[in-house]
């Protein structure tokens, strides 16, 4: 970008007129650049528009159904609501969030002071020597001198084409995103940890579950030595009693992995080491309350969800920056002034009277753009693609938003049918087991039999703990995908 300047610094009395004929000359040489065809192109997208399907239309309930702030506090486990707390308090991706926060308010800071007048002190003591041939016509010698002066400067953009309030204007939007993105990043977290939580009240449920089974084995290996003892049983009935064994309790171990695993993974979510994992004791974990959405969705969900409430104020910034662009088209015209005391000698300067030293300036500093190379054009263009994939995003993240809602809807109610069943399943197996074990201690069936109830009760068993575990977790990710609580505090602020 090339700018011709023209400075004008004139007596106080003449201010006005010379003002005047500046503005009149930029005025006359606008045009030399122009941003004609440059102009965003996409669209923001219309939630209203989009097909919300009969699942979602049929599962809403009322505007209360939205999830609270401690939306986590409905499953009634108060380690869990001390887990997440901790989470909240001690996560480094949380305070790396409030780290950005900061940085947008600084950046948004520097911007507000380019709106007010700039006032600073400067002070100069150069000892300079000067030849005898250095001006013209020459000094009789060459001789040294001080160039001393103390002024106080004041500067003033007059922003006529409101450059420096877009500029503003951008920058808080910059803020009202990192905020939103730090809900989001909250709301992400106490996420995790619940899911979390789930996964390791599974491994607690399997557990138990292993532990239970491997009793009766050892009950039932029991009873075939005392079969083969008194001549009833036989030998590969032993063998095949005592195989069982070494099997489940390999399967514990690799249970006890997984629980040790995912207490070192909620002990990093709340920031601490994996030792502090080892306090934290069997989940409670309960969800008596069947998924129900909030009225109005899709279009509340703008405003409830922190990720699209953050794309909502980018796209906002977007549109600062593409008018901060248009506006370097323009003149931009400044005020400046100084006063203060000047001397070519040290001394005079500190014994000398104000009316032999003091000195001052005032008037506009004009520029205009006149050839550019297409810097201007390129940069406003540059701009409105960064609005135009800032919309994108924004679209992205409605049409997601409604698409998880819909996803975990439609897993809430395939887990609900899924656990009726499988209760049903669960119920039979046990039947059958207690109906094999007896049979085998009786003597009228062998221990295949056994065998083949306690697998299926086994695996009805770990079907149960997955499907009550999936459904908390998919509890969780809908809440998550309702906005957790959240709400915009300055919705209605941007179109």
């Amino acid at each position: 970008m090339k700018y011709q300047y023209l400075n004008f610094m004139v007596p106080p009395a003449r201010r006005l007129p010379g003002l005047a004929a500046a503005i009149a000359l930029t005025a006359a040489l606008t045009g030399c650049a122009g941003f004609g065809g440059i102009a965003p192109q996409a669209q923001l997208q219309d939630p209203q528009a989009l097909d919300a399907g009969p699942l979602l239309q049929s599962t809403a309930g009322s505007a209360a159904a939205w999830p609270d702030e401690r939306w986590w506090q409905r499953y009634g486990d108060p380690q869990l609501d001390a887990l997440v707390d901790a989470a909240l308090a001690g996560n480094p991706d949380l305070r790396a969030a409030r780290a950005r926060i900061a940085q947008a308010e600084g950046a948004a800071q520097i911007a507000r002071s380019a709106t007010g007048p700039q006032i600073d002190a400067e002070a100069g003591f150069q000892r300079t020597y000067q030849t005898q041939q250095e001006f013209s016509p020459s000094p009789a010698f060459a001789h040294t001198y001080w160039k001393s002066d103390l002024l106080l400067r004041a500067r003033y953009a007059l922003d006529l084409w409101g450059r420096d309030e877009q500029a503003l204007a951008g920058a808080l939007d910059q803020v009202r995103a990192g905020a939103a993105e730090a809900q989001a990043v909250r709301l992400s977290l106490a996420t995790a940890v619940v899911q979390a939580y789930a996964q390791l009240s599974m491994q607690q449920a399997l557990r138990e579950v292993l532990a239970a089974n491997l009793a009766r084995q050892q009950t039932l290996l029991d009873i075939a030595r005392r079969r083969l003892a008194a001549g009833l049983g036989t030998e590969l009935e032993l063998n095949r009693t005592a195989t069982q064994l070494p099997v489940t309790e390999a399967q514990i171990e690799q249970v006890d992995e997984n629980l040790a695993i995912g207490r070192h993974q909620l002990a990093a979510l709340t920031g601490q080491g994996p030792g502090a994992g080892e306090a934290i004791g069997r989940p409670r974990l309960a969800l008596d309350h069947a998924a129900e959405l909030p009225a109005a969705l899709p279009a509340h969900l703008l405003g409830r969800r922190p990720d699209i409430v953050a794309q909502r104020w980018r796209v906002e910034a977007r549109r600062a920056d593409i008018a901060v662009a248009r506006t370097r088209f323009y003149p931009d015209i400044n005020l400046a002034a100084f006063a203060g005391v000047a001397s070519l000698n040290l001394t005079t300067l500190v014994t000398g009277s104000l009316a032999d030293l003091g000195t001052a300036g005032f008037g506009p500093a004009i520029s205009l753009p006149l050839f550019d190379g297409g810097r201007l054009r390129g940069n406003l263009q540059q701009q409105t693609a960064r609005h135009d994939e800032a919309v994108e995003r924004y679209n992205a993240a409605v049409i997601g938003a409604l698409r998880e809602v819909a996803d975990e809807i439609t897993r809430q109610h395939s887990i609900g049918q899924q656990l009726a069943l499988n209760a049903a399943a669960l119920d039979s197996a046990r039947r059958a087991e207690r109906q094999a074990e007896q049979g085998f201690k009786a003597g009228l069936t062998d221990y295949l039999n056994v065998l083949d109830a306690q697998a299926t009760l086994l695996q009805q068993q770990r079907q149960q703990a997955q499907l009550v575990a999936q459904q908390i977790e998919s509890h969780a990710a809908l809440m998550a995908a309702l906005g957790g609580g959240y709400q915009d505090p300055t919705i209605g602020a941007a179109p």
